[in-house]
């Protein structure tokens, strides 16, 4: 029987809409000086380009928000397979572009792809509607655990040949709280765990720049100009906000670019800056009643599909705000990974979008207690 439509959790999507008026506006302020001089020489490069990707992506969303989720069950197989081949496509010399040591982007033209923010979305959509075909194999970690953790593994093993470890780890923590939500033994997720965080460690020594980094999370001091350079002006940027910042567009590190990648990986630091404590607060504050709302709608959602699929998309967009975040206040070593809905980036700002319309729509069917 066809559920009635109810509008969409408005409180959830006037969230959004705030993180996203808050990252054009931060991404204009952190970026403007550094865009002046070549090889951009136009102070409203990213604004424009943001603003752009930001239409799309809202585009999108609204997209999704009329589509019957449910009908994504018969794409779930070919997206992932896509997925795989746009994964491996950027990895093959001359295909895949590379970008500071990196190689994650494919080119369309003026505009750079990232197949692993599809690949995210793509693997959410897939165990979402595995978990809720079978939901009483979830006690059995071979039928019901293992075929997700599989196409987990090799998704996140394809993504840090990029190299990319806070994706792969964002990823590898969304599918577990997934299957957490589906019923999963807290036995088999505590073995889950601890194997994770040996595969993590294993990670960060196997590569020396990781390992540089890790050791400048515990020290940054050691060496101030080298790899404790991200740190410590973060912290400085962060410290010199004081509790009401020193005003929008004033920020002396991003302007000065002494903070590297001021509107991307660092925007929260440029935030604190320029908006102060309270400023950061209410960025933060934003993101938990993203996750709250987001959460109310999985445990509301009528059917297990839908259920399992707004805690993914959720779970996805929370890990990744709290790895970000962690980064910038120097809780956690330093990733190249962006925060959701603020920070500079199209591929990533169109697929959390995206994935926000899955989530609206969902919430149209909700119980509404």
């Amino acid at each position: 029987m066809r559920l009635r439509r109810r509008p969409p959790d408005f409180i959830l999507f006037l969230t959004v809409l705030m993180l996203l008026s808050v990252g054009i506006i931060m991404v204009f302020s952190s970026s403007y000086y550094y865009a002046m001089f070549p090889p951009f020489n136009n102070p409203f490069h990213f604004l424009i380009r943001q603003s752009i990707w930001a239409v799309i992506g809202l585009t999108g969303m609204f997209i999704m928000m009329n589509y019957d989720y449910w009908l994504l069950k018969r794409w779930a197989g070919a997206l992932l397979v896509f997925a795989f081949v746009l994964l491996i496509a950027v990895l093959i010399p001359g295909v895949g572009v590379s970008k500071l040591g990196a190689q994650r982007w494919l080119n369309l033209g003026p505009l750079s792809f990232q197949p692993s923010e599809f690949a995210k979305l793509c693997l959410v959509v897939f165990t979402a509607c595995g978990l809720s075909r079978r939901p009483d194999r979830i006690n059995n970690f071979r039928q019901g655990m293992l075929p997700y953790l599989i196409v987990m593994g090799l998704a996140a093993g394809l993504i840090l040949m990029q190299p990319d470890l806070g994706t792969a780890v964002t990823l590898a923590g969304t599918i577990v709280l997934m299957l957490f939500a589906a019923g999963a033994p807290l036995v088999h997720l505590g073995v889950l765990g601890a194997l994770g965080a040996v595969a993590l460690a294993l990670a960060i020594w196997m590569e020396p720049y990781r390992m540089k980094r890790f050791l400048a999370f515990l020290d940054p001091e050691k060496d101030p100009s080298g790899s404790g350079w991200h740190i410590l002006n973060s912290l400085m940027s962060l410290g010199s906000g004081g509790l009401l910042g020193t005003g929008l567009g004033q920020g002396r590190h991003s302007k000065f670019l002494y903070l590297p990648e001021r509107q991307t990986d660092f925007i929260f630091a440029v935030i604190g800056e320029e908006l102060g404590f309270i400023g950061a607060c209410l960025v933060i504050l934003l993101f938990i009643l993203f996750i709250w709302r987001g959460l109310k709608v999985a445990i509301t959602s009528p059917d297990p599909f839908g259920s399992l699929l707004a805690a993914g998309i959720v779970c996805g967009v929370g890990i990744q705000a709290i790895i970000n975040i962690g980064v910038v206040t120097s809780s956690l070593p330093v990733t190249g990974i962006t925060l959701p809905f603020v920070s500079f980036g199209g591929t990533s700002l169109v697929f959390t979008l995206l994935g926000v319309g899955v989530l609206l729509n969902i919430s149209r069917y909700s119980a509404p207690k």
